[in-house]
């Protein structure tokens, strides 16, 4: 997630500037052969190129409304598990007992349940994060070639490329048992599975009267909510904004861009012997203006990708973290996530 208030012109130029190399070569050559090469017929009245321009801004509007949708539903998702999980925490720490049982249990071991609930709810964290991260075949690390090699770079330079340390090692490794370690290596959904052994583990305590049956089925409810909003997530991950809509909408951008200079050029040539000449920056400014509207969808439809414009799940991740190990009295507790050239990861 960028943070910085407002893009500075440098990030813009980096994000779009190579379009306008090759919007000023296509003008340029365009009026030279209108003008020099005396091609008069390439001219095409203006009524039409603005009636394209006017459709393809609605559409591209339409497209970025809905990536826009997407995104802020993501984050929407991402803040109930920030919610959730504390309403976990809270009742992992107070209904955690032995007042049902037939014996008192020491300090110890209850701490060591309520650890136990805690440090795995953490891990699904950050392994449901990493799952999310995977690229999906519409996204634009599996997109053409060149398509592809610009999403590494920014993933590297704006993404999650900035993290250097292996998040996924680094903050489950610690948080699970051997034997949750070894169920997740054969789990095809490792998040899943972690809620699963959540459950059994609640059923356990149950069948021990650590929890009585209203703790038990309040607990579950939590539980539940998790699953739920796993699964919108996943959603958004695994199904992309309609492809039907995506794609068509660079071509129409592409059309409208390819008239235009047909377009400018007999109205400027109206004006005077030399002003033909204004259709070079015109053309290069409502050109860019288009193709930045397209990109700004383009790279916003997809919140789980790993760039900058993704909800920050690795600081939500760490937020919750520190939250909870607070909760069981903790004081060795991991700093909180810092954003690395304006990008909160």
């Amino acid at each position: 997630m960028y943070i910085k208030r407002n893009f500075p012109f440098k990030s813009i130029m980096q994000f779009s500037g190579g379009h306008l190399v090759w919007l000023s070569l296509f003008a340029l050559l365009s009026v030279i052969l209108y003008e020099v090469a005396g091609y008069k017929w390439l001219a095409i009245p203006w009524l039409p190129v603005s009636l394209i321009g006017t459709a393809v801004a609605f559409y591209v509007g339409f497209k970025n409304n809905s990536a826009y949708d997407r995104m802020w539903e993501a984050r929407k998702i991402w803040g109930a598990i920030v919610n959730d999980s504390r309403s976990w925490g809270i009742g992992i720490k107070h209904f955690l007992s032995d007042y049902f049982t037939a014996e008192e249990l020491s300090e110890t071991k209850l701490q060591n349940f309520k650890k136990s609930l805690i440090y795995r709810h953490i891990a699904w964290l950050y392994v449901l994060r990493n799952q999310l991260l995977k690229p999906a075949p519409w996204e634009h690390l599996n997109a053409g070639i060149h398509i592809g090699k610009v999403a590494k770079k920014r993933i590297k330079y704006y993404g999650v490329g900035l993290l250097t340390e292996d998040v996924h090692e680094n903050n489950i490794g610690g948080l699970l048992s051997e034997n949750d370690l070894q169920s997740l290596e054969s789990a095809k959904n490792q998040a899943t599975r972690l809620i699963d052994l959540q459950a059994a583990e609640l059923k356990d305590m149950r069948n021990q009267k650590i929890i009585d049956d209203f703790r038990h089925m309040e607990l579950q409810k939590i539980l539940t909510q998790f699953y739920t909003h796993q699964g919108k997530a996943e959603r958004i991950k695994n199904y992309p904004l309609p492809r039907q809509y995506a794609s068509t909408s660079i071509l129409f951008v592409g059309i409208f861009v390819m008239l235009l200079p047909f377009g400018m050029m007999p109205e400027f040539s109206k004006l005077g012997e030399h002003f033909i000449w204004l259709t070079v920056p015109f053309v290069v400014l409502v050109g860019w203006v288009f193709i930045m509207m397209e990109l700004v969808g383009d790279y916003s439809e997809n919140p789980f990708e790993g760039m900058g414009n993704d909800i920050p799940m690795y600081s939500l991740c760490r937020t919750i973290e520190i939250d909870l190990r607070q909760m069981l009295n903790e004081t060795d507790l991991p700093s909180k996530v810092e954003p690395i050239n304006n990008v909160l990861m």
